[in-house]
C-alpha cells in the first residue's frame, strides 16, 4: 500500500521539482548579473573602491548600489542604465561626498529630493542623459555646488528659480539641449549668481539675445558667456556686441569666432558668420571702440572692467602720474578699483590707464576721456537761448507786417477828405484862426502852423498872399467881393507866420 502511494507522490512532485530548478537558475543568474537589481556594494565585482573613491562605471547598473561608505568623497556611476534617480537612492547622509558622476545614463527623471542627503556636493555631472525639464526644487539642497554639467540632454525648459539657491555655483554647462530662451536671470544684476563665471548655452535653439543687458555685464562674465551655434537672427547690434568682445579679447568671442553664426532675414534663411555682417551680408558699420565723454563740474567714474575677479588695480593719469590714496587730486581710486573724478575739469581730458594684477594674471586697460568745455546743462541753456531768439524774431516780423497792412487809412487812401472843407489842410488851418486871448481854456489847444513856400510862391520868388500864382486871372476878380474877408484873414495869417511870434491856431 505504501509503494503505490509513493508512486503517486512521485508523479505529483515532478512539476514542483522543475519549478524549483528554474527558480534556482534564475536566482543564480540575478546574482551573476551585477546591475540587475539594487544590490549591495561589492568592491570586488560591481565597483572599484580606492580609499574614499567608489567607481561603478560601465557595470550595467540599473540603480545605485546600496551600502555606500559614509566616507565616500567621489562616486562614479557613469555609463550605466540608471533611468530614474529617486530620493531613496541613498538611505544615509553622505556628508563627505563632493563629486557625483551620473553621465551617459539614460536618466530621464530626477526626484525633487534626490540630493537631500548629499548637500555638500561641489561637482555634479548629469550630462549625456535624457532629462527634459528641470524642476524648481531639484537643486535646492545643493548650496555648495560649484560645477554643474547638464550638456547633451533634451532640456527644453528651465525654471527661472531652478538655480536660485546655488549661491556658490561657478560653472554651468547647458549646451547641446533644446533651450529656446536665454536664461538672463542667471547673469543679470540683482538676480545673477554672484560666483558664476561661465555659462554655456551654445548649440541650442535660441533665436534672440537680450543684447542691451549683455552689453552692460562685467567683463569677467562676458568672457565666459558662450552662445555660439544657435539659430540667432542676424542684426547689426549682434555684430557690434561680438565685435566689441573680440576687441577686448574675451574668450567667448575669440575662441569660437568662426562658430558665431546667425540666420539672415528672408525666405532662404541663409546662415552667415556674425563677424561677416560688416561686409555685403548686411553692411553693418565697422565697430570702433569709443571713449568716455564728460562735462565740466560733473562727477565721473571710469570702470576698470577686467576679465578676472579680485585683481589689484592701479590707475595713471594722462600725465603719467600715478593716482595715490589720500592725495589732493580730483581723481581717487574707489574700493572696487574704479576711478572717480570729481569735479571734472577741462584739463582732465586724455588717456587713463588701469593696471590690474593678481598672482596668476595681469591686464592693462586704456580709457580715453574727452571733456566738453561746458557744463552738463550748458547745452540746454544754449537751446533755450536760441529758441527765445527765434521767437523774438518771428514776433518782430509779425509786428512789422501788422504795421504795414493793418494801420488806419492815410490821406492817399481818401484824397477828397481834406478838400471837402477847404482847398487844403494848411489853408483850412489858417482860415480857422481866431483870437483866443480872451479865453484861457482855448490856449490849451494852441498849435503852431507852418506854410510850405512851394504852394504860395509868386513871381520872382515873392510870396503871394492870396496863394494864387497869377494875379491877373479874370476868375480872381469875379468873386473879389465874396472873398474879401477870406483874403484878409489869409493876409493876417501870413503876416503872423513871418513875425517874431509863432502863429497860434
Amino acid at each position: 500500500m505504501l509503494q503505490p502511494f509513493a508512486r503517486t507522490g512521485d508523479s505529483l512532485s515532478a512539476p514542483w521539482s522543475w519549478c524549483l530548478r528554474w527558480a534556482l537558475c534564475l536566482c543564480l543568474t540575478l546574482l551573476w548579473l551585477p546591475g540587475a537589481t539594487a544590490s549591495a556594494l561589492n568592491c570586488h565585482k560591481t565597483c572599484i573602491c580606492a580609499s574614499n573613491i567608489v567607481s561603478c562605471s560601465k557595470m550595467n547598473l540599473t540603480s545605485v548600489p546600496t551600502g555606500l561608505p559614509t566616507y565616500t568623497t567621489v562616486l562614479d556611476l557613469s555609463y550605466n542604465e540608471i533611468t530614474r534617480l529617486r530620493s531613496e537612492w541613498t538611505p544615509v547622509k553622505l556628508w563627505k561626498l563632493h563629486n557625483l558622476l551620473l553621465s551617459h545614463n539614460n536618466l530621464s527623471f530626477l526626484s525633487s529630493e534626490a540630493f537631500a542627503y548629499v548637500k555638500h556636493l561641489r561637482y555634479l555631472d548629469l550630462s549625456s542623459n535624457s532629462l527634459q525639464l528641470l524642476d524648481e526644487f531639484v537643486f535646492e539642497p545643493l548650496v555648495n555646488l560649484e560645477v554643474l554639467l547638464l550638456y547633451n540632454n533634451k532640456i527644453t525648459q528651465i525654471d527661472r528659480t531652478a538655480f536660485v539657491t546655488m549661491i556658490k555655483l561657478q560653472k554651468l554647462y547647458l549646451s547641446q539641449n533644446q533651450i529656446s530662451r536665454f536664461p538672463l536671470e542667471l547673469v543679470k544684476e540683482k538676480s545673477r549668481l554672484e560666483k558664476l563665471s561661465l555659462l554655456d548655452v551654445s548649440s541650442n535653439k535660441i533665436k534672440t539675445l537680450p543684447i542691451g543687458e549683455l552689453q552692460v555685464l562685467p567683463a569677467y562674465i562676458k568672457t565666459g558667456l558662450y552662445f555660439h551655434n544657435n539659430p540667432l537672427l542676424c542684426h547689426c547690434d549682434l555684430y557690434t556686441l561680438l565685435a566689441h568682445w573680440y576687441i577686448r579679447k574675451l574668450n567667448s568671442a575669440v575662441d569660437f569666432k568662426d562658430e558665431h553664426t546667425c540666420v539672415l532675414p528672408g525666405p532662404q534663411k541663409a546662415q552667415v558668420g556674425i563677424f561677416d555682417l560688416s561686409g555685403d551680408s548686411m553692411n553693418c558699420s565697422t565697430f570702433i571702440e569709443a571713449g568716455e565723454e564728460a562735462f565740466l563740474e560733473q562727477t565721473l567714474i571710469l570702470k576698470c572692467d577686467t576679465k578676472h575677479r579680485d585683481m589689484l588695480k592701479t590707475w595713471t593719469l594722462p600725465d603719467n602720474m600715478v593716482v595715490m590714496p589720500r592725495s589732493n587730486q580730483t581723481a581717487r581710486v574707489l574700493p572696487d578699483g574704479n576711478l572717480r573724478i570729481s569735479p571734472v575739469r577741462s584739463e582732465d581730458s586724455g588717456t587713463y590707464t588701469c593696471f590690474a594684477t593678481n598672482e596668476a594674471f595681469n591686464e592693462t586697460i586704456y580709457m580715453v576721456l574727452k571733456v566738453h568745455n561746458f557744463t552738463m546743462h550748458g547745452g540746454g541753456e544754449t537751446l533755450n537761448t536760441a529758441y527765445t531768439t527765434l521767437v523774438g524774431c518771428l514776433a518782430s516780423v509779425v509786428l512789422v507786417l501788422m504795421y504795414l497792412y493793418l494801420t488806419p487809412c492815410r490821406c492817399f487812401c481818401c484824397p477828397n477828405k481834406g478838400k471837402a472843407q477847404g482847398e487844403d489842410s494848411i489853408h483850412s488851418s489858417m482860415l480857422s484862426v481866431t483870437p483866443t486871448h480872451g479865453d484861457p481854456k482855448a490856449e490849451l489847444n494852441r498849435h503852431v502852423a507852418f506854410i510850405d513856400s512851394k504852394d504860395s510862391q509868386g513871381q520872382n520868388g515873392k510870396l503871394n498872399p492870396n496863394g494864387n500864382e497869377d494875379a491877373d486871372d479874370p476868375d480872381a476878380e469875379t468873386g473879389s467881393l465874396m472873398k474879401s474877408k477870406r483874403k484878409k484873414s489869409v493876409a493876417e495869417s501870413i503876416s503872423s507866420v513871418f513875425s517874431d511870434t509863432p502863429m497860434v491856431v
